[in-house]
């Protein structure tokens, strides 16, 4: 659609305002990155955004984009503001959009409001904007700030940034070991790995991805619910389950209902379809090697507008994904336990010949949740890719 002419009153003085100091900035960019935060899990296929209008130094209006067709973090915040938004600052963590979609664009509304500076986080890839929105505000006269607290704000809407450059999910891959490396015991007893802590952090993960992802054979031998399990609720992701040949059974926990979140299962098999119960879709992909095409998978999963999958196992899973350079982060609790040389490894597989060629963790991070420590990391091939990413 084409954009509307500017009004006249859009245009700003002349005279650029003076910039404000690095601390304060940053300051208040927190506060934006916190609103942020408030939407993720709720806005796929949209990025997660927060904004806050700040006026003569204070706070005057904060919104974060709520879900998918709602308005977005920036009209929010400046209907949070009223009339004080004119002549006031704006920080937000993502270029403000610039096109007509479910909502006007956000730039037409920051000069509609008489916004007279604009800070911005994260410059938006998305081939629609990149760039227009702080373009058309320079335009009109509104000095425009890119790169406040870009890596927190990057950070946030990792996943979206890899949904629309590469058109795929971001990857989260999350497991539980013992001290030698076992996600099971011999038998595949794998309840529980880590502590009460630690499941509790991954229940708020979940309540945050799009999607989450097992192996037929965990299916099997945990008869997991993959829903989300907290004090005060949550949001159950979408329940997804390797299953080339359509060998489960129809009794796991996975398929008899209980969640408002749909359970797919993903098959590479000719035969026909089999019936399973209400919530449980057939997800027919082209079979590769090992069983599942996990980019055609992939794909699909974006076509349903998901974003961030989380892959909680197991250890041919992990294998699968990891060969085909499909995970983005890695998430390890390591548990005070030692499970013995026949329990089942994080990774199955012969593995490469030479440490030297042994996959490597960049950005690491490690964290004590309860009694385990939560190491964190991205695999350096796309820590590579990140540090020139597609976006301004």
């Amino acid at each position: 659609m084409t954009a509307r002419a500017a009004p006249s009153g859009w245009r700003a003085s002349a005279r650029a305002p003076a910039p404000v100091a690095g601390a304060e900035a940053e300051r208040f960019m927190r506060l934006a990155v916190r609103e942020a935060a408030r939407g993720l899990g709720r806005t796929s296929p949209n990025p997660a955004v927060g904004a806050v209008v700040v006026r003569d130094g204070r706070v005057v209006g904060r919104g974060h984009h709520a879900r998918a067709g709602g308005p977005h973090a920036e009209v929010v915040a400046l209907r949070a503001a009223g009339a004080l938004a004119r002549g006031a600052d704006v920080y937000t963590t993502l270029e403000p959009c610039d096109h007509f979609g479910k909502t006007p664009p956000c730039s037409v509304a920051l000069l509609e409001a008489g916004v007279r500076r604009v800070f911005v986080g994260s410059s938006d890839p998305n081939p629609l904007v990149n760039g227009r929105g702080m373009a058309r505000l320079r335009r009109h006269g509104v000095a425009v700030v890119k790169g406040v607290l870009r890596d927190a704000c990057d950070r946030l809407n990792a996943p979206w940034f890899t949904f629309i450059t590469e058109g795929r999910p971001f990857v989260t891959l999350k497991a539980a070991v013992t001290l030698d490396g076992r996600i099971a015991t011999r038998t595949g007893d794998a309840r529980w790995v880590s502590g009460e802590a630690a499941r509790a952090w991954v229940h708020r993960l979940r309540d945050r991805v799009d999607a989450v992802l097992v192996g037929a054979g965990t299916a099997r031998a945990d008869d997991p619910r993959l829903t989300t399990r907290l004090p005060r609720g949550g949001r159950d992701p979408i329940r997804v389950v390797l299953d080339s040949d359509l060998s489960l059974p129809r009794t796991l926990a996975l398929f008899r209902g209980g969640s408002p979140a749909p359970t797919l299962v993903a098959h590479a098999s000719a035969a026909p379809a089999r019936r399973y119960g209400p919530g449980v879709e057939l997800v027919r992909c082209r079979r590769g090697k090992g069983g599942v095409d996990l980019r055609d998978l992939l794909a699909k999963l974006a076509a349903r507008g998901v974003a961030h999958l989380l892959v909680e196992g197991g250890a041919h899973v992990h294998a699968r994904f990891l060969e085909a350079g499909l995970v983005d982060r890695v998430a390890v609790f390591v548990a005070p336990k030692i499970a013995g040389g026949d329990g089942v490894p994080l990774v199955a597989g012969r593995g490469p010949a030479r440490m030297a060629d042994a996959l490597r963790l960049e950005q690491v991070a490690f964290e004590r949740v309860g009694d385990d420590l939560l190491v964190t990391g991205v695999p350096a091939r796309r820590a590579a890719l990140a540090k020139n990413p597609q976006r301004g």
